[in-house]
């Protein structure tokens, strides 16, 4: 080891840790799920990928879909939505 690369050790150190300072250890809001913790953001986005799929599967029994002008848009937007408003009733104030 060199004189730089020992010099070099804890400032790199003490700039990892400085970089860390804006974490904190209740972050993102997790929920035990079959034994581990998963991110909330997971699941509502799940839950939104599976409600657009929904939407896609309701829109054409219904006929709806063959009207939509930007159909992948719209099904996108309506997952986003989902998921939003599953976060807002679940995890919101």
């Amino acid at each position: 080891m060199t004189y730089s690369s020992a010099c070099l050790k804890p400032i790199a150190m003490s700039a990892t840790l400085l970089t860390l300072t804006g974490c904190s250890l209740q972050g993102a809001p997790s929920f035990p799920l079959v034994g581990a913790y998963f991110p909330a953001w997971m699941m509502c986005a799940i839950i939104g990928i599976l409600a657009a799929v929904g939407f896609r599967v309701a829109f054409l029994a219904l006929g709806i879909d063959a009207i939509l002008r930007f159909r992948l848009f719209t099904y996108v937007s309506l997952g986003v939505l989902m998921a939003l408003l599953v976060w807002a009733l679940v995890f919101g104030p």
